[in-house]
C-alpha cells in the first residue's frame, strides 16, 4: 500500500501556515485541533458558563479575591509539602 500523497490543497495549507508568526500558527493549530472535537455538548458548554458567570459575580462582589499564579503556585507547593 502506498503512502498517500498530500493534496495540492493540503501543501498549499501547509505553506501558506508555515509563513506565519509562531503566535498565529498556535492559534491556527488551535483551531484546526478543535475543529476534530466535533461539536461541544450543549449541557457542558452551559454547565461552563454558569460557573463562569458565577465566579464573575463573586469576584465583582469582593466575595473572592485574585491571586497572583506565582502566589497559587507557591500555595500548592506549600500543601504538597505537608
Amino acid at each position: 500500500m502506498e503512502a498517500a500523497m498530500p493534496s495540492t490543497a493540503l501543501k498549499h495549507a501547509l505553506d501558506l501556515a508555515l509563513g506565519l508568526p509562531a503566535r498565529e500558527r498556535a492559534e491556527l493549530a488551535q483551531d484546526v485541533l478543535a475543529s476534530l472535537d466535533g461539536e461541544a455538548d450543549s449541557d457542558s458548554v452551559r454547565a461552563w458558563e454558569s460557573e463562569i458567570a458565577g465566579r464573575m459575580e463573586k469576584l465583582e462582589s469582593g466575595q473572592s479575591n485574585l491571586v497572583d499564579a506565582r502566589e497559587a503556585i507557591r500555595r500548592i507547593d506549600d500543601r504538597l509539602r505537608r
